[in-house]
């Protein structure tokens, strides 16, 4: 049974955020995929169900815990591997769409030169409560002074809650670090388990906020580039007011993992975007 790893949302290999996609075919059953996620141990492990296209690619996503209905790097690195492994010559831009448990979800590519960047466009979002910003700075073990005051901390979810979170800067950014049992407490009754935070104060000048995102409830820690949070953050912005998103968000950096996500947003869609290197291929025994 063929599997393939790829880094997504870098343009260089052992940066971005890994991914291994087995071409399952409908072969396994969910115990057993769940035991190869395990063994992969990257945020999350796809699983291609069926290689026939009508309307879509059958997919399945699991972290090292639990599957889950959709995430935002396995939506893109999985259909990069199908487009590689079922596209005719000349379709390199032919969109591809997932079947996930959110829904279907479109993929298509642009080129800039020789530079390739994929966009799924994700579900409209959902606005869920606004929380105090107390219990989540002691998930974080901020200060509450270190959550900005000038936006709420909301739970917001294109397929897979998130509580997003605006801090003051990127001080605060970068010694952020989980409270296992306050954290415990702030999601335990949520169903948002994703604890996303961002600021304003970029590393690299091109780009326009830092972020990371952590979910130690699905077995992942800190994730080093998370498109489904950054997809929430899109519409958390448009709805904060920016009419038109088309921002650059930095991810990963404090995991050595450097990443770059690509957010394009309005009240009518929402789009994330990033490249896709691919690292192996090889056979599960």
């Amino acid at each position: 049974m063929r599997f393939h790893i790829v880094d997504v949302f870098t343009q260089r290999r052992y940066a971005g955020n890994q991914l291994a996609v087995v071409e399952s075919r409908g072969e396994l059953s969910s115990k057993t995929m769940q035991r190869i996620a395990a063994e992969m141990d990257y945020s999350e492990t796809t699983f291609i169900e069926s290689f026939d296209a009508n309307g879509g690619y059958d997919v399945r996503i699991f972290t090292p815990t639990e599957e889950i209905p959709f995430a935002g790097h396995p939506t893109l690195g999985t259909a990069a591997v199908l487009r590689e492994r079922t596209a005719e010559d000349g379709d390199r831009d032919a969109e591809i769409a997932l079947d996930l448990p959110v829904g279907t979800i479109p993929v298509r590519s642009e080129h800039d030169g020789e530079r390739e960047t994929l966009w799924m466009r994700q579900q409209q979002p959902e606005f869920g409560e606004q929380l105090d910003r107390e219990p989540v700075a002691a998930a974080l073990s901020l200060s509450t002074n270190e959550l900005s005051a000038d936006q709420p901390v909301q739970i917001v979810s294109t397929g897979l809650p998130t509580i997003v979170v605006p801090l003051t800067d990127r001080s605060a950014l970068e010694a952020a670090t989980i409270d296992r049992s306050a954290y415990d407490a702030l999601v335990e009754s949520r169903d948002a388990k994703n604890v996303f935070i961002f600021c304003d104060e970029p590393r690299n000048d091109d780009n326009d906020l830092a972020a990371r995102m952590f979910a130690p409830y699905h077995g992942v820690p800190e994730d080093p580039a998370t498109g489904s949070a950054n997809g929430c953050l899109a519409g958390y912005l448009v709805e904060q007011g920016t009419d038109d998103v088309a921002l650059r968000v930095e991810q990963g950096y404090e995991m050595g993992r450097p990443s770059l996500l690509h957010l394009r947003a309005d009240e009518h869609s929402i789009e994330v975007g990033g490249s896709v290197v691919r690292v192996a291929t090889g056979e599960l025994l």
